[in-house]
């Protein structure tokens, strides 16, 4: 009976996927079709991955009077089921956290006597590299809730193939604080050279908020490789108001990956990474 309840309790979450689908006009992915591979009574991991392999990108579209929302993943994700799953129930949970607010504030704009401004989210994952261990993944988001402006931020995960499960790139380092002093030099002289390329000279008054340099570790970190074998390669995504004003937008800052910084990776990891010379 428990097992019973559980595929259950499986195939509704399986259908509130399609009926997500339908709502934007996609198809279900593949990964969708498998939603219940994990429960008892479903079919094996084996089977799951078997049915992922083929799968397309996932790209869903929806844009009505209320919101606008678009979620996006790459093959390499769409064909990893339990990764697929994951960007699925994210996607699912975002969309409903737009329409959310969305109606709060369409009903307090009806309310007040003032004109509605459509709510958005655009999220579009792609693949940064992929070697025999790692997925690595960076997304690039646009919001906007109503106000001034809009809004950019970004965000990041591993798949792990080894231990089949999803990680920050944060994680593969021994802490946060051995991350930062291994690339903090370069990373502040970086953001230097990256407002300097806008014509900003780097705000250094006293009282400035953004006259010290942010932890590397509270940004937005992409792992990428130039051989699809090692870790060789790191960006730092900064989002607006992080170190500077609205104004002047996002920094992708690339720091390169040094013995150093290597020092400060996992034992276990360590081997899947490779500094530059």
């Amino acid at each position: 009976m428990k097992t019973e309840t559980l595929w259950r309790n499986a195939t509704s979450v399986l259908a509130g996927a399609l009926l997500l689908a339908g709502c934007s006009d996609e198809k279900p992915t593949e990964a969708e079709k498998v939603a219940a591979a994990s429960v008892p009574g479903a079919p094996s991991q084996g089977a799951a991955d078997a049915t992922a392999k083929g799968a397309p990108a996932s790209n869903v579209t929806e844009k009505s009077d209320l919101i606008e929302f678009v979620y996006a993943y790459p093959k390499d994700a769409a064909q990893i089921a339990e990764l697929a799953n994951a960007l699925d129930g994210d996607r699912a949970a975002k969309r409903e956290a737009l329409i959310a607010a969305a109606q709060r504030d369409k009903a307090a704009a009806e309310k007040g006597g003032f004109p509605y401004r459509v709510h958005s989210h655009r999220q579009n994952w792609q693949r940064v590299t992929s070697t025999p261990r790692f997925l690595s993944l960076s997304a690039e988001i646009d919001s906007y809730a109503g106000g001034a402006h809009g809004m950019q931020s970004f965000d990041t995960l591993i798949w792990d193939r080894n231990r089949r499960r999803q990680m920050k790139p944060l994680d593969l380092f021994i802490s946060s604080e051995a991350f930062d002093a291994a690339i903090r030099d370069p990373f502040c002289a970086g953001i230097k050279r990256a407002k300097a390329a806008k014509g900003i000279l780097a705000d250094e008054a006293p009282d400035s908020p953004f006259a010290k340099c942010p932890p590397a570790s509270a940004q937005t970190i992409w792992l990428g490789s130039s051989d699809g074998r090692y870790l060789d390669r790191m960006t730092i995504a900064i989002g607006p108001y992080e170190v500077g004003p609205y104004a002047e937008g996002s920094y992708k800052i690339n720091v390169p990956v040094t013995g150093a910084l290597v020092k400060a990776v996992k034992q276990e990891f360590a081997r899947d990474f490779l500094p530059i010379n």
